[in-house]
């Protein structure tokens, strides 16, 4: 019989409390009534709210639903979760990973970043969640209640540190959960999303279902980033045989028959130079993985647009 008390923290106040990986185990959770207080929830929940937190620092895994603030205020979050929501908050700032279109309403002074962060039990945190970490829209906001005039969010500094925002836990119980927020190691591969992009010159590649389709992907933007291109977004889906006609045009019938073992990961990089970079990288790197990659810098933006395109369509965006 699960006792609620077991899944909620309320009332608390200058503490520092959690929950160690396994102790939620998909579980809903509640935080309520809150002030200066660090709370961990190292494991992934089926859902997640907080009311009435004030000056808290938050850490949430894997919500496999929605993540819902009601009532904040001056709160500085880590979350990853399949649905944002915040009503009545003020000054709330979020490294976020989400992967439908975070929602605020009547909310003030919002400010978000990408989800950064790593420890050892995460990656399977997220698969239990349903959550895959190529799908991050953390920068794609919608106000439910725009003012006019008005900006109720923002992004947060491009070099923000997460343990400036949400350090890491001093209890003894929690310590022994082996974290980094060096951003290098991030389970989520860190992307640009909205921010102004520094080239007119992006390159699309996708990498087809398989063993080790997560780990060619990290690779592929490990080897880009070191040669100083940017990830702009990254997207798991499934395709059928038309939205492959749709997305690679004339070289649509050479992928058809990969894409029946499952959903393919595509990638933006941008730079002066990424298709090219791009091309011989993959050449080098994965010669004996079928990938596809933009042909030129002509069709590439064509490229990038057709297949976020159909990817919104898909995730009903």
């Amino acid at each position: 019989q699960v006792d609620p008390k077991d899944y909620t923290f309320s009332g608390l106040k200058d503490e520092t409390v959690g929950r160690l990986p396994g102790k939620v185990a998909g579980q809903q959770f509640v935080i309520q009534d809150c002030e200066n207080c660090s709370i961990y929830i190292f494991d992934h929940s089926a859902t997640i709210t907080i009311d009435d937190c004030v000056n808290c620092r938050i850490f949430l895994g894997p919500i496999k639903g929605s993540v819902f603030f009601r009532d904040c205020k001056d709160c500085k979050c880590v979350v990853a979760c399949q649905q944002f929501r915040s009503r009545d908050c003020k000054k709330l700032e979020v490294f976020l990973c989400c992967a439908t279109q975070p929602i605020i309403e009547s909310s003030t002074g919002m400010k978000f970043g990408c989800f950064q962060y790593y420890y050892p039990e995460l990656a399977l945190q997220f698969k239990d969640a349903g959550l895959s970490i190529f799908n991050n829209t953390w920068s794609n906001i919608h106000d439910f209640t725009p003012v006019s005039g008005e900006n109720n969010w923002g992004l947060l500094p491009e070099d923000a540190v997460v343990q400036d925002y949400v350090p890491l836990p001093s209890s003894e119980e929690l310590k022994a959960v082996r974290i980094s927020t060096d951003a290098t190691r991030s389970i989520i591969p860190i992307t640009r999303g909205r921010r102004h992009k520094s080239s007119d010159e992006s390159c699309l590649a996708v990498f087809f279902a398989g063993d080790y389709t997560t780990a060619n992907a990290r690779k592929l933007i490990d080897e880009m980033t070191v040669k100083g291109f940017q990830l702009v977004q990254t997207k798991e889906v499934s395709m059928k045989a038309e939205d492959a006609h749709r997305v690679f045009q004339q070289c649509a019938s050479e992928f058809i028959p990969l894409l029946e073992k499952g959903p393919v990961v595509a990638l933006e990089f941008n730079g002066d130079g990424a298709v090219e970079g791009c091309r011989s990288t993959i050449n080098d790197v994965f010669s004996g993985t079928k990938v596809f990659v933009s042909e030129s810098k002509a069709s590439a933006s064509q490229d990038v647009d057709n297949f976020y395109n159909f990817a919104d369509m898909q995730m009903g965006m």
